[in-house]
């Protein structure tokens, strides 16, 4: 190619556009287009042998292979040098005797990657992963067609029902002066230091300090000796959650001991015991709370803001995004819900083991959209990760219905979406824009990020023109404590891949990371 031809070739693209090329179809003598002139005459028998598994059986057409070869055998023919001949004067049987494996191999290749694109091209077949199949056990035969099989896992089919216009419930809500104090306190928790609780009765913001015994029935699981946990309303372990442990613990004071309710999860060492209940005696050795650091002016640049007033205001655009996703959160089940209610959703086990890193990094990635806080993010992580594969076919079922939406409505993005929305969490954590797309190809989470844009459209799009019916969102704390200790020791079992997000230190600038528990300080 000249490099004047190469330049003809090479338009200039816009990035984030697509750059469209207009050009007139060459026809045949036959009258025919070149693509058709060229296609492949195959067959292909497509059936299911299980949920989101397709056998393909694809069968070439002879004529089809022996046009190929006698291509490649008469290119061979003028070029190839063989000894006791002049270049090009071989005789075309010696050549194909001589070549026969080299040429064979060569058009097998051509000739799967040719088939396997008409494939997917004049088929309907979404894939989920590459198809199981081994090029170098396929062989073109010396007669007769080109027969190859494979396995394929593909996308659920299911039909959408009409999906505008839906009547949706709409949980609303308007903060308080409480709601802002209670953020407040969390939010500067890193920062402040743990005292004495002087009348020493536990309430939710408190500290225990503690050693905790797991039993079942009356075997010790383990017991860890001194470790300090915030009283939230639930508590999760590295391999369990405590869903009721602000109840089981609120009113306790030093020397006092309470039994709580933990459920293990799939993560637990002892596999006989994953999923069940066992119970965790706390013996309590003090109760302390929290004294929150001084709010002086050095201080609150921390946050960007100069006054408490402006950190107010901080606080309540933060609850009111957290809204906004609860908001979401409680609109994609209702949608999920109409449109799977007439289908049956039947998910593989191998698929979500396979799937669940990807819908863990959509969960996280659609948290970190809406502004949530590391430590947030690190709780809700651990609840999810409670029953792996129940999670997972939820994520999955929702990513299929948008991705399925986003198709008929052809909603795509380009890098100028990518980059406003890493823009968009740059703002909202105080970060730098190139920081924050560091970050996240560091942890492999951009093709996370792009899915969960589409997505969001996709929803947005429903929501839009949906009904909706206001109603009271039901005054909750789902502040989730958590600490490294496990209730069964030995290695935790991961089904599948631990989230990216589940490391035990967050990059978030120069500030305390948000697991960080307040160390004890002199009064």
């Amino acid at each position: 190619m000249t490099d004047e031809t190469q330049a003809e070739d090479q338009e200039p693209e816009t990035p984030g556009t697509v750059v469209e090329k207009t050009e007139e179809t060459p026809v045949s003598d036959t009258g025919k287009t070149e693509e058709e002139s060229t296609k492949l005459h195959q067959t292909v028998e497509m059936r299911d042998i299980g949920p989101c598994k397709k056998h393909i059986k694809v069968t070439v057409d002879r004529g089809d292979i022996d046009k190929i070869l006698d291509k490649k055998y008469s290119e061979l023919v003028v070029d190839a040098n063989v000894a006791g001949f002049r270049p090009g004067k071989a005789p075309r049987k010696i050549i194909e005797r001589r070549f026969k494996k080299t040429v064979t191999d060569q058009v097998r290749g051509e000739l799967l990657l040719q088939s396997l694109e008409q494939l997917a091209d004049e088929n309907d077949v979404a894939p989920l992963t590459a198809p199981n199949l081994n090029p170098d056990k396929i062989s073109i035969p010396d007669d007769g067609p080109l027969v190859y099989e494979f396995d394929v896992e593909v996308r659920p089919d299911f039909e959408l029902p009409n999906y505008k216009g839906l009547k949706l419930r709409r949980p609303v809500r308007t903060f308080t002066e409480e709601d802002v104090e209670r953020e407040e306190r969390r939010i500067l928790a890193p920062y402040g230091s743990l005292i004495p609780k002087p009348e020493g009765k536990a309430q939710l913001g408190d500290y225990l300090v503690t050693d905790m015994t797991t039993r079942h029935g009356d075997a010790v699981l383990s017991s860890h000796k001194e470790i300090t946990i915030r009283v939230d309303p639930r508590l999760a372990l590295k391999d369990g959650v405590a869903e009721r442990f602000g109840d089981q613990v609120k009113g306790a004071k030093g020397g006092d001991k309470r039994v709580v309710d933990i459920i293990l999860s799939d993560t637990a060492a002892a596999e006989a015991l994953r999923g069940q209940k066992v119970q965790a005696t706390f013996d309590i050795k003090e109760v302390k709370s929290l004294r929150l650091p001084e709010l002086t002016h050095q201080f609150l640049h921390e946050f960007g803001v100069h006054s408490p007033e402006q950190l107010r205001e901080r606080i309540r655009v933060l609850l009111d995004r957290r809204l906004q996703y609860q908001q979401r959160q409680s609109a994609r089940e209702q949608v999920l819900g109409k449109i799977t209610a007439a289908g049956t959703w039947e998910l593989p086990e191998e698929l979500l083991q396979r799937q669940a890193r990807r819908a863990f990094n959509r969960r996280v990635m659609e948290m970190k959209s809406a502004g949530m806080s590391d430590d947030d993010i690190r709780g809700q992580v651990r609840l999810l990760q409670q029953d792996t594969l129940r999670s997972t076919a939820q994520a999955l079922k929702e990513h299929f219905v948008l991705q399925k939406i986003a198709e008929i409505e052809k909603i795509d993005i380009n890098e100028d979406d990518i980059d406003d929305e890493i823009e968009r969490i740059a703002v909202q954590n105080d970060e730098s824009p190139r920081r924050v797309r560091a970050r996240l190809e560091k942890d492999d989470l951009m093709e996370a990020l792009a899915t969960e844009i589409v997505e969001r459209k996709a929803l947005d799009l429903i929501l839009d023109s949906a009904e909706y019916e206001d109603v009271p969102l039901a005054r909750q704390d789902d502040a989730v404590s958590t600490v490294e200790e496990q209730a069964v020791p030995g290695e935790l079992h991961d089904p599948t891949e631990a989230p990216p997000e589940a490391k035990e230190e967050t990059e978030t600038g120069d500030k305390p990371a948000a697991e960080d528990k307040p160390t004890e300080k002199q009064s």
